[in-house]
C-alpha cells in the first residue's frame, strides 16, 4: 500500500542556497522526509487508517502512525513555504495586521519567533498558527507534533531538529533559524491564514 506520496519540492534542490545547501535539502527532503513516507505507508494495513488524511491520522492515531504522519505534514509545510526569490520577504493585508495585533510588531514577532526557537530543548518544531477566531499563538512542539492537535491552523513553522541544520550550521541553531526569514515567501503563509 501505497498511499502517501514524497512530496515534490516547489523550486530545485538548490534554489535555497546559501539559506539551506543543495546537501541538506538531499537529505533532509530526499532521506529523512522520504523515511517518514515509506515508514507510514508500511503503518497503514490493516491500521484502520488506510482511507484517513494525514490530519486526520496525526489527531486520532497514537505511535508509530502519528509520528511518521506528524512528520510528513510537517515537513510538506515546512519545504513548502520557501521560495529561493520569495514573492514577498514581509507579510501585508491581513496577516500583517494580524501580526502587529498580536505581538505588537513584525520585529516583535519574529524575535519571539527566535527565542522559540532556540529554546525549545531537543528535538521539534517552532510554529506560528492561527486559533479559530483568528489569533496568532506561537508554539513550540516537540519530535512530530503539529498544531493541529491543539484545533490550532498551522501557517509557518521552522524545523529544529539538527538534520534540517547540521550540514551547513553544524550547532548553530540560532544562525540557523536567523537565515531562514531570508527564503519565507509570504504570499504562501498568507494564503495560509486567509
Amino acid at each position: 500500500m501505497n498511499k502517501f506520496r514524497l512530496m515534490v519540492l516547489p523550486y530545485a534542490p538548490e534554489a535555497l542556497e546559501p539559506v539551506i545547501s543543495f546537501e541538506t535539502i538531499g537529505f533532509h527532503h530526499g532521506k529523512h522526509l522520504a523515511a517518514y513516507v515509506n515508514n507510514l505507508n508500511g503503518l497503514l494495513e490493516g491500521s484502520g487508517f488506510e482511507n484517513s488524511s494525514l490530519v486526520d491520522i496525526v489527531c486520532k492515531a497514537t505511535g508509530g502512525l502519528q509520528n511518521n504522519a506528524g512528520q510528513i505534514l510537517n515537513h510538506e509545510m515546512y519545504f513548502g513555504q520557501f521560495a529561493g526569490k520569495p514573492m514577498k520577504t514581509e507579510p501585508t493585508g491581513p496577516l500583517a495586521e494580524a501580526i502587529t495585533r498580536d505581538f505588537g510588531s513584525f520585529k516583535a514577532f519574529k524575535d519571539e519567533f527566535h527565542k522559540k526557537g532556540t529554546t525549545l530543548f531537543g528535538s521539534g518544531w517552532v510554529w506560528l498558527s492561527a486559533d479559530k477566531d483568528g489569533k496568532l499563538v506561537i508554539t513550540q512542539e516537540a519530535n512530530a507534533a503539529n498544531p493541529v492537535q491543539k484545533g490550532l491552523k498551522p501557517l509557518l513553522t521552522f524545523d529544529v531538529w539538527e538534520h534540517a541544520y547540521y550540514l551547513d550550521y553544524q550547532n548553530r541553531r540560532p544562525d540557523h533559524l536567523l537565515s531562514l526569514w531570508q527564503i519565507i515567501d509570504w504570499s504562501i503563509i498568507e494564503k495560509r491564514y486567509v
